[in-house]
């Protein structure tokens, strides 16, 4: 091919012999356009033709030897912006080719993406962007880890010591009988370490300690969910249930029992007919005067409890909660002291025990059903902290309303609403983790002439992990706030702390729940091998969101709590207290809602806190106020108030989240804003930006039907939410060791 004219055409002819997916029609599309230029010969045309018929296709030497020509042709890559500029480079200016550049031009169209293809397939070098992009150690791991950790280090390491050693290797028998006995020895040298009655008070033998006991179960889900739920139901369910509901008689007769693990024991609420409805809960406490006891009683199969942890195998007593009947009067849910089996493990009459049975994970745990046919209980084994029966027979309580007797009850069991998210939160650390290293050692794909690259690399993989590791950092500090709140709590501020308890362990189980899925696909085959340990956690997950209150029925709860706040705040839901909440909230989104703001798309707007900050708060604010002028507007029309919240039931899981989203994003800036380690705060700063900003894309619609922000904004959150993932990525791999998870735990192969 000396001729510069046919020169011009070896791209085209490159272009449709390199990619066997072009059509018939493509082919046809390229003949056209040959016979359509008046600048060639007849002859010349024949020449080209003859090079792109589909029964007579070149032949391999002559394929490489197009290639070759078009690489020596290009002497500057970073010009190449099109096929004709390639096409230019060949003819080497011996002609002028300029009359055609509009008919190249048109083709590449009617090609589509091949073009484009084929440019990058030039344009590309082995020393790539994209290739050359790798881990680096650009902060001080340790120091975020102490920050991570806070104050609760010290027990924290205590665990990691302990669940590193030899006898904690992983139970890997399928039978659930060997399972559940190993997952309780491992109880018992918990027990024995005086992990187990940490939250108990010092004089019976417990470390007095809920924050450590917090840590040692987060810590604790870096190893075997089951041991974590085993361990939650024995010394959090059951021996805090006696400590938060009993007196100090009961303290005194099973607490250091219960700490040591002398003392099995389950905590029997849920029932077959009744879960999250606690107050329809239906077993009986009938008090008998004449012999000062009580007798428990199921009524009927549906009223059995249910899921009951510690009941299949292991159990010896049990916190039932029965509705308490004095004299044919129902004095509503109370908690009761129930013997289940001796000390040799056989069940005691009255009781019937049933096995759940294999489930779709913990299997380590034994739960199980329990019935009760009329077992018959001393008087003393009424937990009756907040109600009691007297030397007469007759009910008594320093709580005279049952409503807030109830409450009062069940919100002093809030901690297994902090224990459950934080476990979750480490199971995502840990998928996390072992997804992020096989990304950056995977090698897949690669730039002509280079080699093969890490898949995290590519922005594509990036975008499916790098959010979630911010917004797992973003739940960190949410739960740590949660936790002090709950420490320091005051009797005014409980119900705003349940609420929050509530909330955030939906929000944190169910981000544990899709990350889990992204880290199994993001991992490929080998993220579906149980060796790597993906599979256990996202099984063993899957009910977390479920227990501890199933998390829609609990995100309801959040929104009436801020419905709660609002007419605290503006008076009964009336039209002026709605009007005034709106005004205030309106006030400030003026300001943001003029076009200039709506519109703004420079860097400096885009990573600013402040936006961040005030974009959340108007969503959480506007979508209350919706919320509330609904219903409002619905019991005005005459319906009832239970049907009217029905029918606003999807929006009142709109007012939880973007609740919760405020409040994770507004305690991730404070955290950020007391770290004095620059090189620290510097990648805290990073990955808070894009935990706000990849929230602000997630619901960009609803920033768009409100006019918050513009089309042309929402598209620079997009792109800058990618840009963020691409910095961010040489730290990932530094930023899951802060973690700073026992390698015998992670267990993963691939995470090596």
């Amino acid at each position: 091919m000396e001729n510069s004219k046919i020169k011009a055409f070896i791209p085209l002819l490159y272009l449709v012999w390199s990619d066997d997916l072009l059509t018939q029609k493509e082919f046809s599309t390229l003949q056209a356009f040959i016979t359509s230029l008046t600048i060639l010969s007849p002859e010349e045309q024949q020449f080209l033709l003859s090079k792109v018929d589909v029964l007579n296709p070149p032949s391999r030497n002559e394929l490489t030897q197009w290639k070759s020509d078009i690489e020596k042709s290009i002497k500057d890559k970073s010009s190449i912006k099109s096929i004709f500029d390639i096409a230019v480079a060949l003819s080497e200016k011996d002609l002028d080719i300029s009359v055609l550049e509009q008919n190249f031009t048109k083709l590449e169209n009617d090609l589509g993406a091949l073009g484009e293809e084929l440019i990058q397939n030039f344009k590309t070098q082995g020393d790539s962007l994209t290739a050359t992009t790798k881990t680096n150690d650009n902060f001080e791991i340790q120091k975020l880890t102490e920050i991570l950790d806070g104050d609760q280090a010290s027990i924290i390491k205590k665990v990691k010591e302990v669940i590193s050693r030899p006898e904690f290797a992983y139970e890997t028998s399928t039978d659930i009988n060997v399972y559940r006995q190993t997952v309780y020895n491992w109880c018992k040298i918990l027990a024995n370490e005086n992990l187990g009655n940490m939250a108990y008070p010092k004089r019976h033998g417990g470390g007095e300690n809920i924050a450590d006991y917090f840590a040692i179960m987060e810590t604790l889900s870096y190893h075997d969910l089951s041991l974590v739920i085993k361990f939650g139901v024995q010394f959090g369910l059951w021996g805090m249930s006696v400590q938060s509901l009993g007196t100090e008689k009961h303290y005194a007769k099973y607490l250091k029992d219960i700490g040591e693990l002398k003392l099995p024991g389950c905590f029997a609420m849920t029932e077959t007919h009744h879960g999250s409805n606690v107050k329809g809960l239906e077993t009986t406490a009938t008090y008998n005067h004449n012999d000062q006891t009580f007798t428990i009683h199921t009524p009927h199969e549906k009223a059995q409890k249910e899921y009951i942890g510690n009941a299949a195998v292991h159990g010896q007593m049990a916190t039932v909660f029965a509705k308490l009947i004095i004299d044919g009067h129902d004095y509503g849910v109370n908690a009761f002291v129930v013997p289940l089996r001796d000390t040799n493990g056989n069940v005691l009459n009255g009781i019937t025990i049933g096995d759940c049975g294999h489930k779709m994970g913990l299997n380590g745990v034994d739960n199980g059903t329990i019935r009760f046919d009329n077992v018959v209980i001393p008087k003393e084994n009424m937990l009756d902290r907040f109600a009691s029966v007297n030397d007469k027979g007759e009910f008594e309580s320093p709580i005279p309303s049952d409503n807030r007797r109830f409450f009062t009850m069940l919100g002093t069991l809030v901690g297994g609403r902090i224990g459950i998210p934080r476990s979750a939160l480490a199971a995502a650390k840990s998928g996390l983790t072992i997804a992020i290293r096989y990304s950056d050692q995977r090698r897949q794909f690669g730039p002509e002439g280079g080699s093969e690259v890490p898949i995290l690399n590519y922005r594509m993989h990036q975008r499916r992990l790098i959010p979630h590791l911010a917004k797992t950092y973003a739940v960190h500090f949410g739960l740590q706030y949660l936790t002090n709140r709950f420490l320091n709590k005051t009797e005014a501020e409980m119900q705003e702390i349940e609420a929050l308890a509530a909330g955030m362990k939906s929000y944190s189980t169910w981000s544990t729940r899709d990350i889990l899925q992204e880290c199994r696909e993001a991992c490929g085959g080998k993220g579906y091998l149980s060796e790597n340990r993906i599979d256990a956690l996202k099984n063993d997950t899957e009910i977390y969101t479920t227990f501890e209150g199933d998390n829609t029925v609990l995100m309801q709860l959040v929104a009436k709590n801020r419905l709660a706040e609002f007419r605290k705040a503006f008076g009964e839901m009336g039209s002026f207290g709605i009007i005034n909440y709106v005004f205030e909230n309106a006030k400030t989104a003026f300001a943001e809602k003029n076009p200039i703001v709506t519109r703004k798309t420079d860097d400096e707007h885009l990573l600013d806190s402040e936006f961040h900050l005030q974009a959340f708060i108007h969503r959480e604010k506007t979508i209350l106020a919706s919320a509330a002028r609904r219903i409002k507007k619905l019991v005005d029309g005459g319906l009832e108030a239970y049907d009217a919240f029905n029918v606003v039931q999807h929006q009142m899981i709109e007012v939880a989240e973007a609740y919760l989203e405020r409040l994770v994003l507004e305690q991730f800036q404070i955290v950020v804003s007391k770290i004095e380690d620059e090189k620290t705060k510097a990648i805290l700063i990073k990955l808070n930006q894009l935990y706000a900003l990849s929230q602000i894309e997630k619901n960009k619609a609803w920033y768009l039907e409100d006019g918050y922000m513009e089309a042309v904004k929402t598209k620079a959150v997009r792109k800058m939410v990618n840009q963020l993932c691409w910095d961010i990525r040489p730290d990932a791999v530094s930023l899951v060791n802060a973690f700073d998870i026992p390698e015998s735990c992670l267990a993963a192969p691939i995470a090596v």
